[in-house]
């Protein structure tokens, strides 16, 4: 098949030992990000198969009506950028593994290193000692503070084993049924949403971002939080209400924030407010870029294509695709 793959930006995946499985494929690497509709459907014009990296690109219909050897799309976990019912109308199969019971343990290791960085002030310590000026300030210890995790899911609860780890109290707050099956499985739920932020040093949210979880975090929640306290975000930018982070920074509560995720992405603007906001530690979407987790995200991928190559696909999402085509 004529595979390509879309903004793969440091040409990663031909390195790695699972790009072995599109041996047999015609594979074209795009590393840059391109959002213009046109541009795109020049470029794959030929395209059987398009792997995406997660949500980097959008699949619109509009895209979707100018690419008419286009059969699979092939990419693993939650699908909010492409638009399911326009592959469906066109004939494209969408192929995504939802990796159930396996969590990106590469995000919970950066969501700890973000918490660590902020409560022991590390850039601003590294930025003093190149400067000459030694020690700039007094860090936080982690031990018996309270840990506030919004979402009851995978990566949460790889984050709660790091907590335990420091011995840290953590409490929860999520969903009705997240929070039923928390209380299920012995953990500390809040006594109210209101007390979950008022009362945690750190708040660290953990949620898939679908049209019920937009904005689901609001100003009035981070206004809640104390002038000290940490809020931290690693999930998707789109889950925290337009704006309200920026807002509730500047009017002090909370007084610090570590992020790895923006409403735009690439983000490529030096003088974003938020993230040269001198409370806030930012990084660029890197929770799941590591060597191991594209080796294990790519070859579920790769699997997908040659599965589908071989007629027998696997991971669909809007199966009725291939249901219509064998008839």
């Amino acid at each position: 098949m004529k595979v390509h793959i879309l903004d793969d930006w440091f040409d990663t995946l031909r390195h790695l030992q699972c790009f072995e499985k599109l041996a047999t494929h015609e594979v074209t690497v795009w590393t840059d990000h391109v959002e213009d509709p046109a541009l795109l459907a020049d470029r794959f014009a030929e395209a059987e198969a398009l792997v995406l990296f997660r949500e980097r690109t959008r699949i619109s219909a509009g895209l979707l009506e100018q690419l008419p050897t286009l059969e699979l799309i092939s990419q693993r976990s939650v699908y909010p950028h492409i638009d399911i019912d326009a592959c469906t109308q066109n004939n494209v199969l969408v192929c995504s593994n939802m990796h159930a019971g396996t969590p990106s343990y590469a995000a919970a290791e950066l969501t700890w290193a973000l918490i660590l960085t902020a409560m022991r002030q590390i850039p601003q310590q590294v930025a003093s000692l190149k400067a000459g000026t030694w020690q700039s300030g007094v860090g936080k210890t982690l031990r018996s503070r309270r840990l506030g995790l919004y979402g009851y899911g995978r990566i949460a609860k790889a984050v709660a084993d790091y907590a335990d780890a420091f011995d840290m109290e953590t409490v929860w707050w999520a969903s009705n049924e997240g929070r039923a099956r928390a209380k299920d499985e012995g953990r500390t739920v809040a006594e109210s949403r209101e007390s979950f932020f008022a009362e945690s040093d750190i708040v660290s949210i953990h949620v898939r971002l679908k049209p019920s979880t937009q904005g689901i975090i609001t100003k009035a929640d981070l206004s809640a939080m104390r002038p000290d306290a940490l809020f931290v975000n690693t999930s998707r930018a789109g889950l925290v209400e337009p704006g309200a982070l920026l807002a509730a920074l500047n009017d002090g509560r909370p007084g610090l924030a570590a992020i790895d995720v923006f409403d735009t992405e690439p983000l490529t603007d030096p003088s974003d407010p938020l993230a040269t906001h001198p409370c806030v530690i930012a990084t660029p979407h890197i929770g799941y870029v590591t060597e191991d987790e594209f080796n294990l995200q790519f070859a579920d991928v790769f699997d997908q294509i040659n599965a589908y190559a071989t007629g027998a696909p696997i991971h669909m999402i809007n199966p009725e695709v291939w249901a219509a085509r064998a008839r």
